[in-house]
């Protein structure tokens, strides 16, 4: 059995984390996952508080394990969305898209676990001295919004410039990925894209298909003239982004153009105008399983890896 501090510190059997993606991960994934083992996410996205004082009920409707709720902090609404976890008692809270610093102090107050995403060692180490409980380092082969720092450099050298826990993020989708995170000095991962394909995942079949046609070339990024770069897949939507930012099209252009694509993906499945946000490891997906296959087959890899393949190449 693959056990890490990971487990420990939050009471679940697998070290596997699912991705906080807005419109994605509803209460019908967090807690297939969490029922499955690992920690379930609810992806509060840009979503008012009582949305998702909802999602935290239906998850507890279908699940006694541990799960959480993943706030980013452009969110006009996060702010009250702290406040409804805090209210609901959340037991975990993950964050991005900016420095959750004053959240910390109220948040372990109420016995909440927290785990910022971070792109950068100097964030890292801000966070930790703020309070974090871990901490998610995710290198920009992952979906959405990214930093610049690839997953293999990044997470080593967030291991080495802080003493709390780190997980692993960005290109992972199988037993190697854990594998190689946990080598890396990780105590696990979390994972997006590959629980996007799953038969819980209430994203759009053509969503889920697209991923699993995908190959290694399949994603773009977009948005950096604005500062804030975003991978998807290429599609229609995401070549006209493209010659925009090319063309010199103002950020208000820019921004009017983006907006209500990932909704138009997840829920309608609208290939040429959607925003079909997933990492580069989308060409590693190759079927739409059951959470809990999918997360036993990811561990039984990594523990055929890390017991029988890997020993094997040391020669005494």
């Amino acid at each position: 059995m693959l056990r890490t501090p990971l487990c420990d510190l939050l009471g679940i059997k697998h070290p596997i984390i699912q991705g906080g993606m807005a419109w994605v991960a509803t209460a019908e994934l967090a807690s297939a996952v969490s029922e499955a083992g690992g920690l379930g996410i609810i992806g509060a996205g840009s979503a008012p508080p009582d949305y998702v004082r909802d999602q935290i009920r239906k998850v507890r409707e279908r699940t006694d394990k541990p799960f959480g709720v993943n706030v980013p902090l452009f969110s006009p609404y996060a702010s009250e969305v702290v406040k409804v976890c805090i209210e609901e008692k959340v037991p975990v809270m993950t964050t991005g898209g900016g420095n959750p610093g004053p959240f910390i102090g109220p948040l372990k107050e109420a016995g909440i676990i927290v785990i910022p995403v971070v792109a950068s060692v100097a964030l890292a180490k801000r966070l930790e001295k703020m309070g974090a409980d871990a901490l998610v380092a995710e290198g920009m082969e992952s979906g959405g919004h990214i930093g610049d720092v690839a997953t293999m450099p990044l997470v080593p050298q967030v291991v080495d410039a802080v003493k709390i826990p780190v997980i692993a993020a960005g290109g992972i989708a199988d037993g190697r990925g854990l594998a190689a995170a946990l080598a890396l000095g990780a105590v696990g991962v979390q994972m997006g894209t590959r629980f996007i394909c799953t038969e819980e995942c209430i994203a759009h079949p053509v969503y889920k298909e697209q991923i699993v046609k995908a190959h290694d070339r399949a994603t773009i990024v977009t948005g950096q003239s604005l500062g804030h770069p975003v991978r998807a897949l290429k599609n229609p939507m995401t070549y006209r982004f493209q010659e925009l930012e090319k063309k010199g099209a103002s950020e208000e252009e820019i921004i009017a153009f983006g907006t209500g694509a990932l909704r138009r993906a997840v829920l309608e499945g609208d290939w040429e105008n959607g925003s079909f946000m997933a990492g580069q490891s989308c060409g590693l997906i190759h079927d739409i399983v059951p959470v809990k296959v999918l997360i036993e087959r990811i561990v039984a890899e990594a523990e055929e890896i890390l017991t029988r393949k890997l020993p094997s190449y040391v020669v005494k």
